[in-house]
């Protein structure tokens, strides 16, 4: 059953809710929501929580979740640490879209009382996430949220490091970078992403990992994934993954946020371009009929995840500058 667990839980059939699989068993809490638990955990395992999905167009992640999941049911995996697999958006998944009602990814805030799917869906996941560690206190945390960006970047696979108080383990960024990782982006403030829950809330090292531009499904170019997928297998075996100097990647922080404060908004620059672009100072970046203009400062900045048509009251873009490689990661 593990295989089909993606196709099955996407054509609302509801798959065995529990089963043994080489070296483990699984157990699935809800749709979406599958934990694996080994027979011996490995003195070095995580607890990890895997999530694909949060974004229902970006089907990269989907399909290298599907491929661990063969590989486990096949004996060629050796499961050797808890792991909560989770699939975010399942209706927006099912339609191919990159959510429904409003973004998944802005609602893990313990709290939010808003109505709708999509927040009831990140209530359940905050809470199939606090039930996961608590079952496994004694295990470090760990949360690798997978997306792919909706545009192209001058680094296509790059990670956000949540703003929290957590310190980063230095073992992170050269795991991170032996994964095929260009870059990292560092985050200034709370933003209540799925990997910012598990790092706010519970100390996780947690990142967002953008692993290449959105593709439909069979369209993705998942060779280029191969050592983002070591990376997941060394952990789903609870062994110590393979490590590259961080130098590799490319550092950067956010300097600002463009909000769209009002309806009448626009971006000064085109749709397609990728994410990283530089803009020299002065350049005249975006117009909103509330905040006025805003033009680049004495400093160049490079665009990242920008996207005019968000709610009012969102971010339309982050404005980032190269930043330090991290202290003690080398």
């Amino acid at each position: 059953m593990l295989s089909q667990w993606i196709d099955l839980t996407l054509a609302e059939r509801v798959p065995d809710t529990e089963g043994r699989l080489p070296f483990g068993h699984y157990r699935q809490w809800e749709p979406g929501v599958l934990e694996l638990l080994p027979s011996q955990p490995q003195p070095q395992a995580r607890a990890c929580v895997i999530s694909v999905g949060v974004h229902g167009n970006e089907t990269a992640p989907i399909e290298l979740l599907g491929e661990l999941l063969s590989r486990l049911e096949a004996g060629q995996l050796r499961l050797g640490a808890p792991v909560l697999l989770i699939l975010g958006n399942l209706p927006a998944i099912r339609a191919g879209e990159r959510f429904i009602d409003t973004n998944l990814n802005r609602l893990f805030q313990r709290g939010q009382d808003r109505q709708g799917d999509e927040p009831d869906r990140a209530r359940a996941l905050m809470a199939a996430v606090d039930a996961f560690y608590a079952r496994h206190a004694g295990a470090p945390r760990l949360h690798y949220d997978l997306h792919t960006a909706i545009r192209d970047s001058r680094f296509p696979r790059f990670a956000v490091e949540p703003h929290a108080e957590a310190h980063t383990a230095a073992e992170q960024w050269r795991w991170l970078a032996a994964a095929g990782l260009q870059a990292v982006l560092h985050q200034h403030q709370h933003s209540w992403t799925f990997s910012h829950y598990s790092k706010h809330y519970h100390g996780a090292q947690a990142f967002t990992l953008e692993l290449g531009k959105v593709a439909p499904f069979g369209g993705n170019d998942l060779v280029a994934l191969r050592p983002m997928r070591g990376l997941l297998e060394a952990l789903i075996e609870g062994r110590e993954p393979p490590g590259q100097a961080p130098a590799a990647m490319a550092f950067f922080r956010v300097e600002h946020e463009l909000m769209r404060r009002s309806r009448d908004f626009r971006l000064h620059f085109a749709d397609e371009t990728a994410n990283f672009t530089e803009f020299a100072p002065g350049s005249l970046l975006a117009s909103d009929g509330e905040a006025g203009d805003f033009r680049v400062g004495d400093t160049p900045l490079a665009v990242v995840f920008p996207n005019a048509n968000v709610e009012v009251g969102a971010r339309a873009a982050l404005l980032v500058k190269p930043g330090p490689v991290p202290e003690g990661s080398d």
